[in-house]
């Protein structure tokens, strides 16, 4: 049977024309293949790994489309810290400076990054810039044209238009700056002036962001170069071909890390299995920190059987009164009381939007980066997280764990079955759309 008899037929029974029929199947035809583009796949293992974290480094970066890269220095970075080592890092680059970051708007910050970048390009240093059209849309059109008119290159990924329709709603989430090939920043935070103490002009709230952000030297820097190069590519075609984007690197602490930042087509991303594969290796402790907490059944799953095996198990994400996006966190709550049944315990940070994105497992593995714990991070965004073992960095991200623990709200079971029906409903029809929060 012919699909032009299918569209007659159906149009006589429909009242419809066959064009109208025709138009209808195509707009039905493209809306499947754009969810093809962009749906969930599943992490999936089975078994519970009896080895350590730290026994499995190599493994754990290979399942994750990387490699385990030793040599490395880690300096963390909190909240307005962040700013000085960015604007650092620019003041003093000799060849080139790499930015790339979702969320770009106008302000003090801003001002700030465009000075040290104008003062740095006027010493024919190349400065290369991606944004994310969306997430950077209250960039002005004046200081893009600052910034081009000075001799950055300015570019934005997944702009509206007709070629990016089956991909616009694929962002680009990372935050990565990298500086001459060897140094670079990587973590939670955006060029905006939420992230500062004095917080963002005419915002009620009192306080800047909480957020955590690494510095990084070492031969890894290569892995974060080429996560900046792979958008970069797919928005200019350019490629990299000389030894100031990519140059040897010397080894420069004692850390082995790795980088995951890979979406293969038809798997789960490298940032999912690196979240997932964690949790199972986890004996003792997981501390996870997320500004947006939004497992699937899998995440679920995963988190409850840590605690069976006996793992402290405890999730930090911003009170609804605190978030940005405040439906993400209504979303989220659908899911705390198969989590608090488990017995995971749930900290709700109430001072101001939590942003940092953080992992550590049994007080030796941490994972930091762009990767929120949710549906988008995970199955639909460009993002970054950079795996690392190592006792003293994972053990100030501990400590800054149990510090803001202080300015939370512990939720228990008895609490979140106190909901009216009302709000049940309300978080239940936030939570239809979590993918796409």
């Amino acid at each position: 049977m012919s699909f032009p008899y299918l569209a007659e037929s159906a149009a006589r029974n429909s009242g419809l024309t066959g064009l109208e029929i025709l138009l209808l199947l195509l707009v039905l035809f493209l809306g499947f293949m754009i969810w093809a583009l962009t749906r969930h796949v599943t992490c999936r293992f089975s078994g519970e790994p009896e080895e350590k974290i730290t026994d499995q480094l190599q493994a754990i970066a290979g399942t994750t489309h990387s490699e385990l890269i030793e040599g490395n220095q880690v300096e963390l970075l909190q909240d307005e810290e962040f700013f000085d080592a960015l604007c650092s890092l620019i003041e003093n680059a000799a060849h080139t400076v790499h930015i790339e970051t979702f969320l770009w708007k106008d302000g003090r910050v801003s001002d700030r990054v465009i000075e040290a970048l104008e003062a740095t390009l006027k010493r024919n240093v190349r400065v290369r810039i991606l944004i994310d059209a969306r997430g950077s849309k209250k960039l002005s059109a004046q200081n893009r044209k600052r910034l081009r008119e000075a001799g950055a290159e300015l570019k934005s990924f997944h702009r509206m238009k007709l070629r990016n329709l089956g991909r616009f709603n694929i962002r680009d989430h990372r935050k990565i700056i990298v500086v001459d090939g060897s140094s670079a920043l990587i973590g939670g935070h955006c060029i905006h002036d939420g992230w500062t103490k004095k917080g963002e002009e005419g915002n009620p709230k009192a306080r800047g962001y909480r957020d955590i952000s690494g510095l990084i030297t070492g031969p890894v820097v290569a892995r974060i170069q080429s996560a900046f190069f792979e958008n970069w590519q797919e928005v200019t075609g350019e490629v990299f071909t000389d030894d100031t984007t990519f140059p040897k690197l010397e080894p420069a602490g004692g850390i082995p890390a790795h980088l995951a930042y890979i979406s293969a087509d038809g798997c789960p991303s490298s940032v999912q299995t690196l979240h997932y594969l964690s949790i199972g290796f986890a004996k003792k402790t997981i501390r996870i920190q997320s500004p947006y907490f939004l497992p699937d059944s899998m995440g679920i799953e995963a988190l409850a059987k840590a605690v069976e095996r006996g793992v402290d198990v405890r999730i930090m994400t911003p009170a609804v009164k605190a978030s940005d996006t405040p439906y993400v966190q209504r979303a989220g709550q659908v899911l705390y009381g198969d989590l608090l049944r488990a017995g995971v315990r749930i900290f709700e940070y109430q001072p101001t939007l939590l942003h940092q994105k953080v992992i550590t497992i049994d007080g030796k593995w941490c994972g930091f980066g762009s990767s929120n714990f949710d549906d988008r991070s995970f199955a639909i965004n460009d993002e970054a997280t950079l795996g690392i073992s190592d006792p003293e960095t994972t053990a100030i991200l501990d400590e800054t764990f149990e510090k803001d623990a202080s300015d939370c709200e512990e939720l228990t079971l008895e609490t979140w079955k106190e909901r009216t029906w009302a709000e049940q409903l309300f978080h239940r029809a936030h939570y239809l759309f979590r993918e796409q929060l």
